[in-house]
């Protein structure tokens, strides 16, 4: 008897560090909430006079017109497939159109492979084509695309970049090609359950991508209000990261981003 007792002991031990185990390592699981932080428009944005303003403007509005444009954004959005093919026929010494992204923003430009693909190296292709030009797209830091257009290093901007007053004391910005709705990250059992939670509460920490729309919506709505802090981080895959880990407590960005981060994470 003392001898089955142990044993039955032993099993009642491994079975509670089996459930220990398995709470301790279960998956931190990602919602989106259900209310919009804010919504915004995404352009092209050129140097202060630029010669490729007009030019590229005019493509991009005739992208608009013919449904390019819409295709190209339901292709990756909701998963309507289409035949258009961009820069198959560019003459090999064609001259280079070159466009200053970020490729860390899904579904609007991201890796895959060797390759930037996304919407707005779509969009971009096609306008390229419009004109006879090459497309080259730079990557860099965020924060990086508005200098390296004002200094002439990019012949344009496109990353899912939204038209501010701030930024239009340093860039213009072509006609409007697509709405970007900012929406909030959280975990499944976090106290935070709408967008004003983070007003009326306060006290949170946001997670961020540096210098994106969820950056300065932050920093203008609630950090520089005292109504919390901001985290900003180079990715937005490393501030989503920041929020399975516990170093913040939400992630305001981008929706389709959003929907892309929290769908790899719940996997």
């Amino acid at each position: 008897m003392k001898k089955a007792t142990r044993i039955l002991a032993v099993l009642c031990l491994l079975a509670l560090f089996v459930c220990m185990f398995s709470a301790c390592g279960s998956k931190v699981q990602l919602k989106i909430l259900d209310t919009a932080y804010a919504e915004e428009d995404y352009a092209i944005c050129f140097a202060k006079n630029s010669e490729w303003t007009e030019p590229v403007n005019s493509a991009l509005e005739e992208l608009i017109a013919d449904g390019t444009v819409k295709a190209i954004i339901d292709k990756y959005i909701n998963g309507v497939e289409n035949d258009l093919v961009f820069q198959q026929d560019v003459a090999a010494d064609a001259e280079e159109l070159h466009m200053a992204t970020n490729a860390e923003f899904p579904p609007y430009e991201y890796h895959e492979g060797d390759s930037i693909v996304g919407i707005d190296a779509e969009i971009a292709s096609a306008i390229a084509d419009k004109l006879g030009m090459k497309l080259v797209i730079d990557d860099m830091a965020f924060d990086s695309i508005i200098p390296a257009v004002t200094s002439g290093k990019a012949d344009f901007g496109m990353a899912g970049m939204t038209v501010t007053e701030d930024r239009l004391q340093s860039v213009d910005f072509s006609t409007s090609y697509a709405t970007g709705v900012q929406v909030v990250i959280v975990t499944d059992d976090s106290e935070i359950t709408s967008v004003d939670d983070l007003f009326e509460t306060g006290g949170y920490t946001i997670g961020v991508q540096t210098n994106t729309t969820g950056d300065l919506y932050s920093t203008w709505d609630i950090e520089d209000e005292g109504l919390g802090t901001v985290q900003r981080y180079n990715k937005g895959a490393d501030a989503v990261q920041a929020l399975v880990t516990g170093k913040v407590d939400c992630v305001v960005i981008d929706n389709e981003p959003a929907k892309a981060f929290v769908e790899a994470n719940n996997k």
